[in-house]
């Protein structure tokens, strides 16, 4: 039972630091995150584990993980309001051609990384840009008056 609890408060623990650490996807994942994320299996299996290497301590760690991300995932189709906190949201970052500055150092999102994404779609000047969204998944949306590759076909519902 100890074993289950301990993986009950590392899941918790591990969801705050993912939470805390940014938007970045596995692909966009800085050297210092990456470190951070493969040395934290080890830490993890540790804290849980007590250094305890019996197969019925591994399972138990591992469904205890598996059964409160199962519970996060319930939680969020059963309760809507419950997204917001487990996810996240869709932030506008970029609005009528001009980057909300304050919104990006929020999420840390430096103005060359934006320009960066924005290449990748085509889009050469912040100008061009009518509006860009940072997406719960760390994804950036761009919504151009052309509406042709650099953006999706529909508008998002700004709030």
């Amino acid at each position: 039972m100890e074993i289950v609890v301990r993986a009950a408060i590392i899941f918790g623990f591990l969801w705050l630091v993912t939470r805390v650490a940014g938007r970045s996807t596995l692909g966009e994942l800085s050297t210092f995150q990456l470190l951070l994320y493969v040395t934290m299996g080890d830490l993890v299996q540790q804290a849980i584990t007590q250094q305890d290497y019996s197969v019925t301590s591994g399972i138990l760690a591992v469904s205890t993980f598996a059964l409160l991300t199962i519970g996060v995932s319930w939680v969020n189709t059963r309760w809507r309001q419950a997204r917001p906190l487990t996810h996240g949201v869709p932030v506008v970052i970029v609005r009528d051609g001009d980057p909300l500055l304050d919104v990006m150092a929020r999420e840390r999102l430096p103005a060359n990384d934006l320009m960066a994404a924005a290449r990748e779609k085509g889009i050469q000047h912040f100008a061009e840009i009518d509006l860009a969204v940072l997406e719960a998944d760390g994804k950036i949306s761009f919504f151009t008056s052309t509406a042709g590759s650099s953006g999706s076909a529909e508008r998002p519902s700004v709030g």
